[in-house]
């Protein structure tokens, strides 16, 4: 793990906690070294009013790191998903201009008082009780990006396409090639210092989002650590394995975005 070594030190860690499998968080009870800690969900939505309340709630029920914010930010929808949210306990962010990483974007400015963002999707496929784990290894201090993998956990039979698993192998052993990184998924279920994530200069504003934080993390030396996640079957229809429109878009835009950044380097200073 590079536990207790500062992040100099570390280079770009990449460690995996398989050991508990798709289980329940056990974890210690008090993960917040600093109780002042203040921690936002970010979830961008489109059309998941049939989901987003199950989410909400899920979230605000978790009693072991508890947060300080659930921002759900309404990417455009018309079927009330926002009214929907908003009833369940989230602030409500409304970005007309569609695509998955404007969603993400406008949801990480909006969390302009926290301190860590936790970003996950609407669709009720990710496990809320699953926060816990995801926050721990950043908490603790032992790394800098944390991602959910349904690799690791468990993953319910067609919650992922065929070509959504391949392409998820695709992008991981580019990254492994290119960054050095071992990576095995892209999972939307994931933790970063706000500051961390503004410092890697987003630009990717659809479905590049995800990848391009990871492989800029790499750039910049953050310490990369997954968790074992649950993934379970989306309540309606996916917007990307739903149609093979809308699956070749996306994969086009995760590999050429894991291209893209292989030279990157920041404007400015991280911190």
């Amino acid at each position: 793990m590079c536990s207790g070594q500062p992040r100099e030190e570390c280079g770009a860690l990449s460690c995996i906690l398989a050991e508990s499998g798709g289980e329940a968080f056990t974890g210690e009870v008090d993960l917040l070294r600093d109780p002042g800690t203040r921690i936002a969900a970010v979830i961008p939505a489109l059309n998941e009013a049939g989901a987003i309340q199950r989410v909400v709630e899920g979230l605000r029920a978790q009693r072991t790191v508890p947060l300080h914010e659930v921002i759900v930010v309404d990417n455009g929808s018309t079927d009330g998903t926002g009214e929907v949210a908003r009833r369940a306990g989230a602030t409500v962010v409304r970005e007309e201009r569609r695509g998955y990483g404007r969603a993400c974007y406008a949801g990480m400015l909006a969390a302009k008082d926290a301190d860590v963002l936790v970003l996950l999707d609407g669709d009720a496929a990710d496990d809320p009780g699953d926060l816990p784990r995801v926050l721990a290894p950043l908490l603790r201090g032992d790394a800098d990006l944390v991602v959910g993998s349904r690799a690791l956990g468990s993953r319910e039979r067609g919650s992922m396409t065929p070509h959504q698993v391949f392409g998820n192998r695709v992008a991981a052993h580019l990254m492994r090639a290119l960054y050095g990184v071992r990576v095995s998924d892209l999972g939307p279920f994931r933790a970063i210092r706000r500051a961390d994530l503004l410092a890697l200069e987003m630009r990717e504003m659809t479905y590049g989002w995800s990848v391009e934080m990871m492989v800029k993390a790499a750039r910049l030396d953050y310490r990369y650590c997954e968790v074992p996640a649950r993934y379970q079957r989306r309540v309606g229809v996916s917007k990307v394995g739903g149609t093979l429109r809308g699956s070749v878009w996306a994969g086009w835009c995760i590999l050429s975005t894991t291209l893209r950044y292989a030279r990157w380097r920041p404007r400015g200073v991280r911190r």
